[in-house]
């Protein structure tokens, strides 16, 4: 991967999080910023909060998205939106069973 935004294998990468999401974040090119994000998608993420910035390489560890996907996305669209956590069905069934108080 090599473009004129990429030292070697490394991107400088600033991380936002949503005001309306909980665990949704956007990374992007923190010399570009969001100037490369569609309108419609930041009407939708909410005022873009400063989460991180990080250099990106390969080989990073990130907590729910491979470091090169990310690095190819920004690269490709200008933006990598990481969506928040599928939850789990039976989680979901805890939280519409009702319980009741026990004293």
């Amino acid at each position: 991967m090599s473009d004129d935004r990429m030292r070697g294998d490394k991107l400088l990468c600033e991380v936002f999080k949503s005001s309306l999401q909980e665990q949704m974040y956007l990374y992007v090119d923190k010399r570009q910023g969001l100037v490369e994000v569609p309108q419609a998608l930041l009407e939708r993420f909410g005022k873009p909060l400063p989460a991180m910035t990080l250099i990106l390489t390969p080989e990073k560890s990130l907590g729910l998205a491979r470091a090169t996907d990310v690095m190819a996305a920004i690269l490709e669209k200008g933006y990598y939106l990481q969506m928040p956590p599928a939850k789990e069905d039976y989680l979901m069934d805890l939280y519409r069973t009702p319980t009741e108080a026990r004293y």
